[in-house]
């Protein structure tokens, strides 16, 4: 609806005189402007996650144009005005736009939506548009109504029901689909479907074929929901054939049977349908008029079983001429008494014999061939326990070389293992986990077409149809036994984790620390401390009270970030921190989810802090690109993993913080627990960081030469675990790790090896490449993924190998090594990613874990907490500081600004600079902050 306002003028004219009587007829008149015309009205807007939205206005003729929103005018500033005429009429358009963000629609209190109206202006008066609302649009995780499996018989009706979850736009506006084994159901396809106008799902008549899962989806502009999978189940019941016809008497003389049999095969059971009810035989007895006395024929009885396999491979069955037998001259039955053949399957033959006699001057004496049969098995007896005998002994002698030689050729034919190596135990000698190892499998024997579509033109190999392997003899490879992954020294299982501070962790030996180390041993008492499990290098754990401070495990990227005031004054709390390895873990992953960062824990849960702890860990994402939904997930005391926080869709009952960037996360938190962040794809587009490392063996005393290709997720804790795992296995890092860009594709990783000098090397490699298949690298599960590239020198007096060594994902990008190794030289140009020094710091107390004084601190707090009517507070700073994704958090905080240095003072931990913060107070005038930071800074 357009509302108008028209000011009226006075007129110098009487009433009731016409123009004509005052004017002459040739005189010009102009026309009198009309009022505002919208030529576009602002419309209804939702607002994605964080985007803001624009409302437009377009009218003529107008002087000027605003907005007015929830009954107040929209700031002049925040207009953007254009203008231009009207080819037609002439006349001048004008066009306004405004933005308007998710802040404003939350800061909205009442229970009218959010909108907003243009008001243009005329020279004749006024006039308003339409209203225009404004929403956040949201859609919730569960479904009002789930639809339910069933089981139904063939042609009857089914109804899946579907009720979308509450959101906006609403369930009208909301697109709502069902899908048939991940298949789209198109009722206009298949007429025997019917989607019903409030989205249940019917099926007229059931057949097989509708056997299927069943899945609601639900989507509308901001995120898409998918209810539970019902299974439909179309099941047959039996049903009885016709009965076969009666068969004759079976005495052909005096009283005997008839029978007829049916099936239950009109139709046969299916899908769990019942079977037949009733009988498959029927018999009724039966009698035949007998011959006269004087011509009585013989007949035989039914065949006997057969009898048990004899010596001489053969076995019997008999029958007999009485039923009835020959009277008064009849005849004798024609045939034979006994029948027998072969009951070896030909293994052992003897001519098949048909016996008319008597059956004791049938069978002969085989008492030799059984003393043979004898005389053979104990000999076959005697020579296996004399190879077992051997085989023990010669173990023994073994016992003391560090690799055993087991056939595994079948290894080379493209085939590869993900490693799952363990610490070595006194009560677990194998090395390996066998229950662990997925059918990596996945091999092509013949070249498909150009392999390399890589983007650095400089690194293509062109391909050729000529064979790039030599044939494959029979080959033995090393498999080390469980004495070369023994724990490094010093370090020990079932160390108490939460017991005294390593030496070293608390820097300087003033007064003030030994003071705090009292006063921790006071208060802690005789107070019984927890036992974890730990593993050298994948933890650390102090001990801190109200002044904070912070946990580190070298070389991961993770940490737990105490601050100050987070513990209450006086008490002092053991705190670990935990990167968990284990194999049997329930994985945190759901359906196409994958695992993004190490599963830390952080601990003893249970604590009760008055601020957040913030816990940063790395993550593999590439969030450049939009097509991410990440979640944050907690795994609860009974084991299963349960959500925290979708990102983006954070409430005021949102527990947590998430601060994303590009290689890591950093959480704020209020409970301490085990957390993982997981990733999903929107439209199987998102992108995950991997990392391609190459290892090759220290030493070389054969002629075999391994190359193992190791695809890891691109996070610090990964690179670390497998240069730990080799460092063991005796291997050393070729060059730098390259990284990769791995697509939601479905495509496999591709890896192959060319330019091998064949006058002095081959490679034992049956096919032409090797793939990882892409679930094993999607999901995250499996650790230390990698691929083994086996070569053979022709003499030991070459000691130069150049290769060339292509990894990419079919399709997708790659990456090519140039590889120049001289064996028996270690390049020590990597020793940085191989050490990590047992004397690196992993916790810092008090003072001496953050970069940011305390007097500072408070000093800008101070400053800052107060809300300012021009937002020149803690919100401009978050702004600033690129911590404003959902503001909401910190406001429900005592003090939002020192929520904010904390996560500040978590993010620049490594770097420690001080600039950003000054950079942030300089640009929002806080200019008496800055000469705080400059002379208590150097204090």
């Amino acid at each position: 609806h357009i509302e108008t306002k028209t000011f009226m003028s006075s007129s110098p004219f009487v009433a009731g005189i016409e123009y004509g009587d005052v004017l002459p007829d040739s005189f010009p008149s102009a026309p009198a402007e009309s009022l505002p015309h919208f030529l576009l009205e602002p419309q209804d807007a939702y607002i994605v996650k964080n985007k803001p939205v624009e409302l437009i206005c377009r009218a003529n003729p107008a002087t000027q144009i605003y907005f007015k929103c929830n009954g107040e005018w929209v700031n002049q500033n925040d207009h953007i005005t254009t203008e231009s005429l009207d080819e037609v009429t002439g006349l001048l358009v004008r066009e306004v736009k405004i933005e308007v963000s998710r802040q404003q629609v939350e800061e909205l209190f009442g229970l009218e939506d959010y909108w907003c109206q243009c008001v243009a202006w005329s020279s004749a008066g006024t006039t308003k548009s339409r209203r225009a609302y404004v929403r956040i649009a949201y859609l919730r995780k569960n479904f009002d109504q789930e639809p339910l499996g069933k089981e139904v018989p063939l042609d009857h009706e089914v109804l899946l029901q579907c009720r979308p979850p509450e959101g906006v736009p609403t369930a009208e506006d909301m697109q709502v689909e069902w899908l048939r084994n991940e298949d789209v159901v198109d009722a206009s396809q298949d007429t025997n479907f019917l989607i019903t106008i409030d989205h249940n799902l019917i099926i007229k008549q059931a057949r097989l074929s509708d056997t299927a899962n069943y899945t609601c989806v639900a989507k509308n502009i901001v995120a898409k929901r998918r209810s539970t999978t019902a299974t439909v189940i179309v099941y047959v019941n039996g049903g009885w054939s016709t009965w076969s016809e009666w068969s004759p008497c079976s005495n052909r003389c005096g009283r005997g049977w008839q029978k007829r049999t049916r099936t239950c095969t009109n139709p046969a059971p299916l899908n769990g349908g019942s079977v037949c009810d009733g009988q498959s035989l029927q018999k009724l007895p039966c009698s035949t008029m007998c011959p006269g006395p004087a011509d009585m024929d013989g007949a035989w009885t039914e065949w006997s079983k057969w009898s048990a396999c004899s010596t001489e491979c053969t076995h019997w069955r008999s029958r007999e001429c009485t039923a009835p037998s020959p009277q008064n001259g009849g005849k004798d039955c024609s045939g034979v008494l006994l029948d027998s053949k072969n009951c070896t399957d030909g293994l052992c033959m003897q001519n098949k014999r048909f016996v008319n006699e008597p059956k004791n001057h049938l069978l002969e004496a085989t008492g030799d061939v059984a003393l043979y049969a004898g005389i053979v098995v104990a000999v076959f007896v005697f020579i296996v326990i004399l190879m077992a005998v051997g085989v023990v002994v010669y173990r023994r002698s073994c016992r003391d070389f560090d690799t055993d030689i087991t056939d595994s050729s079948a290894a080379l034919t493209g085939g590869f293992h993900p490693v799952n190596f363990k610490t070595s135990r006194h009560d677990t000698p194998q090395l390996l986990h066998p229950s662990m190892q997925p059918d990596l499998t996945a091999n092509a024997g013949v070249y498909r077409g150009p392999m390399y579509a890589l983007q650095d033109s400089s690194d293509k190999i062109p391909m050729t149809n000529s064979p790039l392997l030599d044939p494959l003899p029979s080959l033995k490879i090393k498999v080390y036994n469980s004495s070369t992954a023994t724990s490094s020294p010093g370090m020990h299982e079932g160390t108490d984790l939460l017991g005294a501070v390593p030496p070293g962790t608390f820097p300087g030996e003033n007064l003030r620390d030994n003071h705090f180390m009292n006063l921790r041993n006071k208060t802690m008492g005789s107070q019984q401390l927890l036992t974890l499990p730990r593993e050298p290098g994948n933890s650390a754990t102090g001990t801190f009270g109200c002044l904070g401070g912070r946990l580190t495990i070298p070389g991961t990227g993770v940490s737990l970030l105490v601050p100050h005031g987070a513990i209450p004054q006086g008490k002092f709390y053991e705190m670990y921190l935990i990167i968990n390895k284990a194999e049997n873990t329930l994985l945190p992953s759901e359906g196409t989810q994958t695992v993004l960062s190490p599963m830390v824990t952080c601990g003893p849960t249970g604590l009760l802090l008055c601020r957040p702890v913030i816990l940063t860990v790395p993550h593999c994402a590439d969030i450049s690109s939009p097509d991410w939904m990440l979640q944050l997930k907690t795994q609860s005391h009974q084991g299963q993993w349960e959500e925290v926080v979708t990102l983006d869709e954070e409430t005021l009952n949102t527990p947590c913080y998430c601060q994303l960037e590009p290689k890591c996360c950093h959480v704020l938190l209020d409970q301490l627990g085990t957390y993982v962040l997981v990733g999903e794809s929107y439209s199987r587009s998102a992108i995950k960081r991997l990392q391609l490392a190459i290892f090759a063996p220290i030493l070389c005393t054969s002629l075999e030469y391994n190359l193992k290709v190791y695809c890891l997720e691109d996070t610090p804790d990964a690179l670390k675990e497998v240069l730990e795992l080799e460092r063991t296995l005796g291997g050393y890092l070729l060059e730098e790790p390259k990284p990769l860009l791995f697509k939601d594709s479905y495509h496999n990783l591709r890896l192959s090896i060319h330019d091998i000098p064949h006058s002095l090397w081959r490679s034992k490699l049956l096919a032409k490449y090797q793939e990882i298949p892409f679930y094993h690298i999607w999901s995250g599960s499996q650790r230390a993924l990698h691929c083994t590239f086996t070569l053979e020198r022709y003499s030991p007096a070459s000691t130069e190998l150049t290769c060339k060594i292509c990894v990419r994902q079919v399709e997708g990008e790659g990456q090519i090594f140039q590889l120049h190794i001289v064996l028996g030289e270690n390049s020590s140009s990597f020793d940085a990613f191989c050490s990590y020094p047992g004397s690196a710091l992993t916790t810092q107390l008090g003072p001496y874990a953050f970069k940011i004084p305390l007097s500072i601190r408070q000093k800008i707090c101070n400053s800052l907490d107060a809300p300012n009517s021009r937002g020149n507070d803690w919100r401009l700073l978050a702004q600033k500081l690129s911590m404003d994704r959902y503001l909401n958090f910190f406001a429900t905080k005592a003090s939002p600004t020192g929520v904010i240095l904390d996560l500040w003072e978590a993010q620049h931990q490594d770097d420690g600079d001080l600039n950003t913060l000054a950079s942030a107070l300089e640009e929002m005038g806080k200019s008496e902050m800055l000469v705080v930071m400059a002379t208590e800074g150097d204090c």
